[in-house]
């Protein structure tokens, strides 16, 4: 993939950051040779591995899921916002 001022100005758009003029080029050279290294990988011969291939031993360990129930927690978290209902945050809906 080429990164021009063309993607630059979308990825731009996207990110809602402004990209000084100055550093436009600096910022695709960059982003360049990120891409780069990333296209390297699809070198790699992956077909005679599994989806869930991993380097431990056994597969990745789990651990037990158990909830800490301490008041006083989450009492002091809620009480950085303006509304909580039922230990939950209450925020303006952003999906229609």
């Amino acid at each position: 993939m080429q990164i021009d001022h063309t993607v630059l100005a979308k990825l731009e758009k996207l990110s809602h950051l402004n990209i000084d003029e100055s550093k436009k080029d600096e910022v695709i050279n960059q982003l360049s040779s990120i891409v780069s290294y990333v296209e390297n990988l699809s070198e790699l011969d992956t077909e005679h591995l599994d989806a869930s291939f991993s380097t431990l031993n056994g597969g990745t360990p789990m651990r037990e899921d158990i909830v800490h129930g301490q008041l006083e927690v989450v009492q002091s978290i809620l009480a950085n916002n303006k509304t909580s209902i039922d230990d939950f945050f209450v925020v303006p809906a952003i999906i229609e």
